[in-house]
């Protein structure tokens, strides 16, 4: 993380959709994070969260970067 930069939720989905995204915002030289609380529900024990809440986090700083390509995976994944 650079300074202070906060991360900010770019993208809510599926495992497979936040994974495919993470490679395109990777591809365009943007770092990211997962959350994924089910699978850290059930690894812990506990069943927990959606299968489909999967969460994308990126730097704040990056956002500009991003948001381009965010948005076009959004409107070609809508259903």
């Amino acid at each position: 993380m650079k300074g202070n930069d906060q991360l900010i939720k770019v993208y809510t989905g599926t495992e497979m959709l936040v994974l495919l995204l993470q490679g395109l915002l990777e591809e365009a030289g943007v770092p990211s994070t997962i959350r994924n609380n089910y699978k850290s529900g059930i690894e812990v024990g506990f069943v927990g969260g959606v299968l489909s809440a999967v969460e994308l986090y990126i730097q704040q700083s990056d956002f500009e970067t991003a948001e381009p390509v965010v948005r076009e995976f959004i409107e070609s994944n809508q259903a």
